[in-house]
């Protein structure tokens, strides 16, 4: 299945069923007075009421003692006291292991997840009969390939499969995330990492990109995904102490690091929206030197809406992930596309251009895809 096919439209119920005039006029006027049949004289003997009446109020009076007595039809599962249910929405315990588990990027949430899943099924498993979709997460024969595999180990990948669902979806939501969060990079769009990796999940990657935000198509499942959140909180874990491996030491990108707002959510001072600022801003006055913060190789050097002129580098992996830094708002270019770096390197000059109140360096690190703290890199140094 391609990313880019909308693979989480919303549903929203069946159509309310059409109002129908079953009144039909009448096409025949009673027979005349002297038309009428001749009363026949009455039989002798019980009657409709007796014949068929009471037999049918007796055999529901049996019914409805023995659905009282077992407390339901046989075999319809409910029960008042299932010891598996969490307060959680109702989800079974044995889910939050494997919603932690799935949750792998730093843009998905546990909690993201589960309330996806609800949004799709109600956490039931009675889909597939027409819409050809399969298990609580509602994949189809071919999502199910791109995503599917055995992850409890049980010997068969099984959309049914309560923990091979969740982890298929938590990979299906990652791969768009580390996506979203490469257009942002090169920003192309702009917006909520989470929002946006929703929006794609229910529209695709293609209809995010042409809108350059969270498209209309996609704000209804977003609205619908928010209010089902708090539900799930408790699913969430504590974020991962640091920023980053201990040897990824960053150089500072400007001669004096101060900050003038920190990574994690802010209201914009422009937009005034409330999501999460990816990077550090650095206070400084307009024309200082920037500078690599660690050798590699410039990938991205060019004027973006929000970002202004930016540039990307690429450091290489760092046990085993892919590093990059980034440099936002600049006045000027010192390097271009393709050049090689050294830690130190001056790259270009602290602007207001973009998105911006004034002059400062909007500084950022992605580690594995995925944005990251920038001062914890920092502070190693």
């Amino acid at each position: 299945m391609s990313d880019d096919n909308a693979v989480g439209t919303p549903r929203h119920g069946a159509p309310p069923a059409v109002d129908r005039d079953d009144t039909v006029p009448a096409t025949t006027a009673p027979p005349p007075q002297h038309e009428r049949p001749e009363e026949r004289p009455r039989r002798s003997g019980p009657g409709f009421f007796t014949l068929m009446v009471l037999p049918c109020l007796a055999t529901l009076s049996v019914v409805a003692g023995f659905l009282a007595l077992t407390g339901g039809l046989p075999g319809d599962g409910t029960s008042d006291t299932d010891p598996e249910q969490s307060a959680a929405g109702g989800v079974n315990d044995t889910y939050g292991p494997w919603l932690r588990r799935a949750a792998a990027c730093t843009v998905v949430a546990p909690s993201v997840l589960a309330a996806q899943i609800d949004q799709l099924t109600g956490w039931r498993d009675d889909t597939g009969e027409l819409s050809g979709e399969q298990g609580i997460a509602g994949f189809t024969a071919a999502q199910w390939r791109t995503w599917g595999r055995d992850d409890d180990g049980n010997g068969t990948a099984s959309p049914r499969d309560e923990a091979d669902a969740i982890m298929a979806l938590g990979r299906q939501d990652c791969s768009l995330a580390r996506k979203i969060t490469d257009l942002r990079t090169e920003g192309t769009v702009n917006g909520e990492l989470v929002d946006l990796t929703l929006a794609a999940y229910a529209v695709g990657i293609r209809e995010v990109t042409e809108a350059g935000r969270v498209p209309a198509g996609a704000r209804t499942y977003l609205a619908e995904i928010r209010e089902l959140l708090p539900r799930y909180e408790a699913f969430d874990r504590e974020p991962p102490a640091g920023g980053g491996p201990a040897n990824a030491i960053l150089a500072a990108p400007v001669g004096t690091l101060v900050v003038t707002s920190p990574y994690g959510s802010r209201q914009h001072p422009l937009t005034g929206v409330t999501k999460l600022h990816t990077g550090v801003d650095f206070g400084a006055p307009q024309g200082a030197q920037v500078y690599a913060a660690r050798q590699g190789r410039v990938v991205f050097a060019a004027l973006t809406r929000a970002y202004g002129n930016r540039i990307v580098i690429d450091h290489g992996t760092i046990e085993g992930k892919r590093l990059e830094t980034t440099y936002s708002h600049l006045s000027a270019f010192d390097v271009t596309v393709g050049q090689t770096v050294s830690g130190g390197t001056p790259i270009g000059r602290v602007g207001s251009t973009g998105l911006s109140t004034g002059p400062h360096l909007h500084f950022e690190v992605i580690y594995d895809g995925y944005y990251a703290d920038p001062q914890p890199w920092l502070a190693a140094g």
